[in-house]
């Protein structure tokens, strides 16, 4: 199995974090004419508020996954057994 480039996975980390910050946006203005219809009385602020906190929880996930390390997946890493001999600390007989 091929290894994938390195375009690809930066793509698809492009891919996620549009996609995560366009939901996070659209709840926050859902929330934020939900608030402005009902709460406050048909006021902007809180449309401005809901899509300021979309925005920013998109940008944050963004900032992580981009910062994140690359990991080494589970099936490449190679175990070495661990010795079974054990050694006895050496004692001086009085």
């Amino acid at each position: 199995m091929a290894a994938s480039k390195s375009e690809d996975i930066l793509g698809q980390k492009w891919d996620r974090c549009v996609a995560d910050t366009l939901i996070k946006i659209g709840g926050g203005l859902t929330l934020g004419v939900v608030f402005s219809a009902i709460v406050f009385k048909r006021r902007p602020w809180p449309l401005i508020f809901g899509l300021g906190f979309g925005t920013g929880m998109g940008y944050a996930n963004c900032q992580h996954d981009f910062n994140e390390p690359f990991l080494v997946k589970a099936e490449n890493v190679i175990v070495k057994p661990k010795s079974t001999t054990l050694e006895a600390p050496a004692t001086e007989a009085q």
